[in-house]
């Protein structure tokens, strides 16, 4: 998604419309709800929102990654991706051999692995409804067309279109689709900018402070603040999030990547251990509203509740943002479900802890 937002400000593009094909309907549809001011509409070829559906054993995605590896950019292998994905091709043997070597020069099999299994573990059910730009989505009839009808189904007036084909794979076999893109867009007014946006938000607090300044006298323990404020600044700065606001030795900041958050929320907890500081942090992702630069709606309340139910020392992070980060290298440890204070229902948790190699 920095990529993308590094593009399009490189191309001096103020307000774009994206297109997104299979796995990167996710990063366009994240882009469009993180940054709504810069994205005059979608277009998704068939997008899915999770692949629970898919992948049910923990074993079974294992195996075909494991699968993967071994036979990359093989005639073999590749031939039998056809045989799922895209049967068309298998019709002409010039086509069979321009797909594998797509697969060869395309990714490393370290790199397959890596992006197949982030593909897998990516569940956005969450997000889609904070997706307020014009949306269409297109699919072809067949078993996947219902993965397109749920993310139509969860973006706020998000158009469904057949095109022709049977293929999962492959947009460039149905030529309308530029077509179709083209009319969508131009048949569509320019949206407002909403005034809600999808962020994620990082709550700390130090652990046992009342005791703590009560041990080190006032004067002291102002003069211990002020160090942990500049050493919190320093790191929220550092990861590009942005600070909300600071109540006592709380602090509240955002940021437009969820990643990004848990790793400066690490990189305090860390940090502070040096100033005999322990602090409890909380991480979600979820729409919020802007009211005057003021961050506001129920994420606040959720992301303030998972970092109140934080141990000393402990970064925890809602379901949501542990859809988000699959593939980012960070690990994370099912706490279980909780009930957070003045938030219906319960909410499974994780822990982030040191990130894997």
């Amino acid at each position: 998604m920095e990529d993308l937002h590094a593009v399009l400000d490189a191309a001096g593009s103020e307000r774009t419309f994206l297109l997104g094909s299979h796995d990167g309907c996710s990063l366009a549809a994240l882009y469009a709800a993180t940054y709504p001011g810069r994205v005059r509409g979608l277009a998704l070829f068939h997008p899915a929102a999770h692949q629970h559906h898919v992948w049910e054993q923990a074993d079974e995605l294992e195996q075909m990654l494991a699968d993967l590896r071994e036979g990359w950019g093989t005639q073999e292998f590749c031939d039998a991706m056809l045989e799922e994905i895209c049967p068309t091709l298998l019709e002409r043997e010039g086509d069979r051999l321009w797909f594998a070597n797509a697969i060869r020069v395309g990714a490393s099999p370290a790199v397959a692995v890596a992006l197949n299994r982030a593909w897998a573990e990516t569940d956005i059910r969450d997000l889609l409804p904070a997706v307020r730009v014009p949306t269409l989505v297109l699919c072809r009839p067949g078993f996947t067309e219902e993965y397109s009808r749920e993310v139509a189904e969860l973006i706020p007036g998000a158009s469904l279109l057949r095109v022709t084909g049977t293929d999962y794979w492959g947009i460039f076999l149905s030529p309308e689709i530029p077509e179709e893109v083209e009319s969508f867009a131009a048949g569509e007014a320019p949206p407002e900018v909403p005034d809600t946006v999808l962020a994620t938000l990082l709550f700390t607090d130090i652990v046992g402070s009342t005791e703590r300044a009560a041990e080190l006298g006032d004067r002291a323990w102002r003069e211990l603040l002020e160090r942990h404020h500049m050493l919190v600044r320093r790191e929220v700065g550092r990861f590009r999030g942005e600070e909300r606001d600071t109540a006592g030795d709380g602090f509240f900041a955002t940021f437009d990547g969820p990643a990004r958050a848990i790793r400066c929320a690490q990189a305090v907890v860390e940090g502070l251990r040096g100033l005999d500081l322990d602090v409890r942090a909380g991480v979600h992702t979820g729409e919020c509203e802007l009211h005057d630069g003021k961050v506001a709606e129920l994420a606040v309340s959720i992301g303030a509740r998972v970092a109140a139910a934080a141990g000393s020392g402990e970064v925890l992070v809602s379901q949501t943002v542990k859809d988000l980060v699959a593939g980012t290298g960070l690990s994370l440890e099912d706490r279980g479900e909780r009930e957070l204070k003045g938030v219906p229902g319960t909410w499974r948790l994780y822990a982030a802890t040191e990130a894997a190699d």
